[in-house]
């Protein structure tokens, strides 16, 4: 490649600064009645993510998790992970920044944000909850789509 090809190429930076348990949560209300209930956990998982820009190229991506199990209807426990990370993005269009920030800091936070649940459940007592993978892409594309339809319904 030549030297004036490669001026003209955007120069692109994905840098980890930091990543970091933001806030946590869990609770047992129905503790120590539920331990004595055969245990067939019935799961229920909410998945969010947010960014924020803190400067120029750098930004605070948190991956909420909220797993609600319970057993006969009772609530076994409630957890609730904000797993944060700070981002270095620099160089890259807006769909692809989009994306980034997204679908691909989601994912890189993800495993964490799950060991901090296996541990939670483990602590409070409870077999570990081992979250199974995301798709974060397809998420990110399902959030896309319905923003898409939103804004063609409004017009």
């Amino acid at each position: 490649m030549s030297e004036e090809a490669q001026n003209e190429a955007p120069q692109t930076t994905f840098d980890i600064q930091k990543i970091y348990l933001k806030d946590v949560s869990f609770e047992s209300p129905n503790a120590p009645a539920v331990f004595q209930i055969q245990w067939a956990p019935d799961t229920n998982l909410q998945v969010g993510a947010k960014n924020t820009k803190l400067a120029d190229d750098v930004y605070e991506v948190v991956l909420n998790l909220t797993a609600t199990v319970k057993v006969e209807e009772q609530t076994a426990f409630l957890i609730e992970v904000q797993q944060a990370g700070i981002f270095t993005l620099a160089g890259f269009e807006e769909g692809a920044m989009g994306h980034l920030l997204g679908a691909y800091c989601p994912n890189v936070l993800f495993p964490y944000a799950r060991e901090a649940i296996s541990d939670l459940t483990t602590k409070g007592g409870f077999p570990p909850l081992l979250l199974a993978p995301i798709n974060f892409d397809a998420l990110y594309a399902q959030n896309q789509q319905a923003e898409t339809a939103e804004e063609e319904t409004k017009h």
